[in-house]
């Protein structure tokens, strides 16, 4: 998660003189000590990771997330773990972005992919859901609209036949957490 939180810090720096306006990052997963550290809880997981290594709190609910704010070298972040279940996370997004007034292209949405390698980070402005659940209900709640950053992380495939969902649900080898 190192190199993902040096990946957000860099995006913020970049950003910082320009404009005031908050940015939103929001960590995708499942609530419960049962998802905790999963393969398709990563979205949390670079949250606390970014939260702890920047100072910001994560000790309030706001928009059925577990929420922080703070600042990233003069930039005002707010920091988002939706507790509504992954396919339901536009439910606590789209009230977050609409609350604070955000452009979705002040949002970033943080959530695992098995299109993509282990540990492979992929970043972009927008785009589409790719069939992911969580992705297509935020895309929903901001009203269609695709326009707002993803940072893709890549948890690889499921081994042979295995059953996606099950692999989606069990914790990283000590090999790909590292990764």
């Amino acid at each position: 998660m190192l190199s993902c939180t040096k990946l957000l810090r860099r995006c913020l720096s970049s950003t910082a003189s320009s404009s005031p306006q908050p940015w939103l990052f929001v960590g995708l997963g499942n609530p419960g000590e049962k998802y905790q550290h999963t393969r398709h809880n990563v979205g949390f997981d670079m949250i606390d990771a970014f939260a702890q290594s920047q100072g910001i709190p994560m000790t309030s609910v706001h928009c059925k997330a577990f929420f922080g704010e703070g600042f990233v070298g003069g930039t005002p972040v707010l920091l988002a773990k939706p507790q509504t279940y992954m396919n339901l996370s536009g439910e606590s997004a789209g009230p977050l972005a609409a609350y604070y007034k955000l452009p979705l292209n002040r949002v970033l949405l943080i959530f695992d992919d098995m299109d993509l390698p282990c540990g492979v980070l992929r970043i972009q402005p927008k785009g589409g859901h790719g069939h992911h659940k969580g992705l297509k209900s935020v895309i929903y709640h901001f009203r269609g609209n695709r326009d707002f950053g993803r940072l893709r992380i890549g948890i690889g495939r499921p081994p042979g036949q295995m059953d996606p969902k099950a692999f989606l649900l069990q914790k990283f080898n000590k090999l790909a957490r590292e990764r």
